[in-house]
């Protein structure tokens, strides 16, 4: 089901935010400050007070939250009647810091999401379903692999998977497209990165006729369905597709080509897709239509500063994890008589 609701204003809230009242960056800097002491004082708590420890997580999680002017999960959401093409990818709606308040926000955000992903996991390990699926989705160098390293660079490698999906295999070919995929969905109490995903299954065939039009174009409804079966049995998915401008990707080809040490990220293909890149426009903002739900919406995050696409990243992420309502496992024996058991040893 295709995501429908309007904006109350067209587009002019993703892109005039002049004359709504912003955080001043002092008040974005007592805002981070607070939500460190607050973590800080949680840091050195190890008494049994789980709901009370629970309850500081939320305040500082909220706290940080709070340097927005507005919730990039409400202002990027993509909504019928949006544009790709309208999106400013130079642009940093909602966060009023500059940045190194951004960066900051980032390595403190990131080790919040390191306690939730803890917490996810260990919830994992004793049955619960909840799990995570993020995909990453954005023309070449717009900096999905970078967002991988910063915005999870605080947490265990247990519980994170992380998948880069490429032109399919021959044995990945001589099953049904979404076969790959579902091979690396997350286990129970797991995350999974895509790293592009099965929506190449339709844009790459949309742009270059790989597919009867018949063919892609049912794998609208087939994919709605998929990631409907995934939300009912215990997935949260945040969609995301990082806007890049052309000029700022040719800065990045540029320095892939004169630094011997990124050599390796380039490949001749890179510009023969930049060369149809309205192709690429159109074809993204038809998959945007069709599959953006309220289950598992398009986030749509200017990418042009880094920075602002890894802490816009970090946000949606810490709050979905924030948002399960997860709790502690409680211990399924008698914690006295292993008490005892050591003791006697």
């Amino acid at each position: 089901m295709t995501d429908t609701t309007p904006h109350a204003d067209g587009h002019a809230n993703k892109n005039d935010h002049k004359d709504k009242k912003k955080t001043e960056p002092k008040q974005i800097g007592k805002a981070l400050r607070k939500a460190e002491h607050g973590i800080e004082i949680l840091e050195k708590r190890h008494d049994d007070d789980i709901e009370y420890r629970l309850e500081r997580a939320d305040a500082s999680s909220k706290l940080l939250s709070s340097v927005w002017d507005e919730p990039p999960a409400e202002l990027l959401r993509f909504h019928l009647g949006d544009r790709l093409t309208d999106v400013d990818g130079g642009s940093t709606p909602g966060f009023p810091g500059n940045k190194a308040q951004g960066e900051r926000f980032i390595a403190i955000s990131s080790g919040e999401i390191a306690r939730y992903q803890q917490l996810l996991y260990a919830n994992g390990t004793k049955g619960s379903p909840r799990r995570m699926l993020i995909v990453l989705q954005g023309m070449d160098a717009s900096g999905k692999g970078g967002i991988v390293r910063h915005v999870f660079s605080q947490t265990d490698p247990m519980g994170i998977h992380y998948h880069g999906f490429g032109a399919p295999t021959k044995e990945e070919q001589a099953h049904d497209y979404l076969w790959r995929v579902r091979r690396e969905l997350p286990k129970p109490g797991w995350i999974s990165l895509f790293d592009r995903s099965h929506y190449e299954d339709i844009v790459m065939p949309h742009i270059y006729g790989t597919f009867p039009e018949d063919v892609w174009r049912a794998r609208y409804d087939q994919v709605n369905a998929f990631e409907h079966e995934l939300v009912d049995s215990g997935c949260t998915i945040i969609k995301i597709f990082l806007v890049i401008t052309k000029d700022k990707q040719k800065e990045h080809f540029l320095t892939r080509l004169s630094d011997p040490t990124k050599h390796w990220k380039f490949d001749v293909s890179d510009l023969d897709a930049r060369a149809r890149w309205n192709e690429y426009m159109d074809a993204w903002q038809e998959v945007f239509e069709k599959t953006s739900t309220p289950e598992a919406p398009w986030y749509l995050v200017p990418a042009d500063n880094r920075w602002y696409s890894r802490a816009v990243v970090s946000e949606l992420l810490r709050t979905s994890l924030r948002d399960m309502g997860l709790s502690w496992p409680p211990l399924n024996c008698d914690a006295d008589a292993m008490r005892r058991r050591l003791d006697e040893e």
